[in-house]
């Protein structure tokens, strides 16, 4: 493929697309992605024991869990483009580097801000790393066939960081201190750097003219704004100019973004990606599915344990078969993309998610754990199949050489439309929640004010105020939450099926073109003379 170097001689190569190389290369961007997608979740756990060892503010509180999202989908352009420009595995590697870095910055914090500068430089190592395993493994794996089996894998890969990531941190946590969520990275990313050094072939994509700073400093402060923005009125932060100005800015910037990639000879981003169908509707598949289920999921999570009654652990073992099902799903992914095509596989998986949504709407005070089971079987299949359908559209849509560029799109899609989710969500949740708590017999009305918060809140005033007047408002809360919860259902349906019907624009069938020359790997003989260079 063109714009691809090695340093070894032509004689002693093999092409990507030849023997079981490109597989050992997808082994090593697999580790990569689990690593990151570990770090977004391992910390959780671990926040009552930072909180009593470091004693942060509130604030500081919110920054040491935030800092990395943030910062990560802030930077996810300007590296995923820097790639495409100065070769997407030394990206990877300086990714590698900083992270394992950082990672025992983070473990040996004395303060809370050394602990939310360790979680910022993991962000930026973070955003180094993404987009560089999804670009190289589209170069890597020219053939769409193939590919599709490759994303199947590496999206299964990330389904399970993402749910390894709690259980690994109670684990550390109950045999060491907290400290050592963070340490576990060292050790892999010791081994990724020489493995992936010597294994992971380099790649570029051929584009003319300078990197363009300006436009990546740009981009990186106008979505560091709106994700900031969306995340403080997710969380629950009135409306004003601290909550708002952010917003307002990054909005303004990424304007100014778009204008100025349209008017230079040669972009940061490509935009005329857009112009394509299946990318545009791609991209907004991703945005739409994220939105209407990772706010889902954070409800869930409270229903279970204070609904429900719940532990975290036990939390954590119900919520284990939508994990499950979307590691399935990604699995069989490539199979279902041949036989039925990227339009259907994708309408199928926004209706099948739709359709889960619609059961858990069941739901009730008590506890229906086959109801349970199977609403979040059917939602996690549902969810990784349309994930599934559109990143793949989307990356075999992108022409080879804005690769990084794409796959920075993607994962900046999936961070903002995660981000807007909780936001939306949310503010319906509470709309829905609140107006039941105004008028609860022997309670207070400063009492129902500070009830109408959130249901955790509820029930610690309810403790406050004992007697008949505390259990009728613990009671008229978690009815409230249930049916907030049920309001909430029907939106993300609604948001579902909305992009069942966008999922339409996308190609009837998978177009299997005959691919070009594959990226060069390392032949036998040059990895065992580990001859070669970054």
């Amino acid at each position: 493929m063109s714009g691809t170097t090695t340093a070894a001689a032509p004689p002693r190569r093999r092409a990507a697309g030849d023997g079981a190389g490109r597989w050992v290369v997808l082994v090593v961007l697999c580790v990569s992605l689990l690593l990151v997608a570990l770090d977004a979740t391992v910390l959780h756990v671990a926040v009552p024991a930072v909180t009593e060892d470091l004693r942060p503010g509130a604030i500081e509180l919110l920054w040491i869990v935030d800092v990395y999202p943030l910062v990560c989908a802030s930077l996810l352009i300007l590296f995923g483009t820097l790639g495409d420009r100065v070769g997407r595995r030394r990206v990877l590697l300086l990714g590698y580097g900083l992270f394992g870095v950082a990672s025992a910055v983070a473990s040996l914090a004395q303060t809370a801000e050394m602990l939310i500068l360790a979680r910022a430089l993991l962000g930026v190592g973070g955003a180094m790393i993404m987009p560089a395993t999804l670009s190289i493994l589209r170069q890597v794996f020219p053939d769409r066939r193939e590919r599709a089996l490759a994303i199947g894998i590496w999206s299964a890969v990330a389904a399970v960081g993402a749910a390894v990531g709690p259980l690994l941190g109670g684990f550390l946590l109950e045999h060491f201190w907290w400290g050592a969520v963070f340490l576990v990275n060292i050790p892999l990313m010791l081994v990724s750097l020489p493995v992936g050094r010597i294994l992971l072939p380099e790649s570029r994509g051929d584009r003319d003219g300078p990197w363009d700073i300006l436009g990546a400093l740009m981009a990186a402060g106008g979505l560091f704004g709106v994700v900031l923005g969306v995340k403080q009125l997710g969380g629950g932060a009135p409306a004003s100019p601290f909550t708002v100005l952010p917003l307002l800015v990054g909005a303004a910037l990424l304007f100014f973004f778009v204008r100025r990639q349209r008017r230079l000879a040669h972009p940061l981003v490509d935009l005329r990606m857009f112009r394509r169908p299946a990318f545009s509707t791609s991209v907004g598949c991703i945005v739409l599915a994220m939105l209407a289920l990772v706010g889902l999921e954070l409800i869930a999570a409270q229903y279970l344990q204070l609904v429900l009654g719940l532990s975290p652990l036990q939390t954590g073992l119900r919520l284990l078969p939508l994990t499950l099902a979307a590691m399935a799903a990604g699995l069989a992914g490539a199979r279902m993309l041949r036989r039925f095509g990227p339009r259907r596989m994708v309408c199928f998986g926004f209706g099948l998610t739709a359709a889960a949504v619609l059961t858990l709407t069941a739901m009730g005070g008590a506890d229906n754990a086959p109801l349970l089971l199977s609403g979040f079987v059917l939602l996690g299949f549902g969810l990784e199949t349309t994930l599934f359908g559109a990143y793949e559209s989307m990356l075999s849509e992108a022409p080879a050489d804005q690769a990084g560029g794409a796959a920075a799109i993607g994962e900046t899609s999936y961070q903002l439309g995660a981000g807007i989710g909780i936001a939306l969500l949310g503010s319906v949740m509470n709309a829905a929640y609140s107006p039941g708590l105004r008028s609860v017999p022997g309670v207070p009305q400063h009492a129902s004010d500070r009830a109408g918060h959130s249901l955790g809140e509820a029930y610690d005033v309810a403790g406050g105020l004992g007697g008949s007047a505390g259990a009728a408002l613990r009671r008229a809360a978690r009815d409230s939450f249930v049916h907030g919860l049920h309001v909430t259902l029907l939106v993300s349906a609604g948001l579902l099926l909305l992009g069942a019907v966008i999922a339409l624009r996308l190609p009837r069938i998978m177009q299997c073109a005959e691919p070009p020359a594959a990226v060069e790997l390392p032949a036998p003989r040059e990895v065992a003379d580990h001859r070669v260079t970054a």
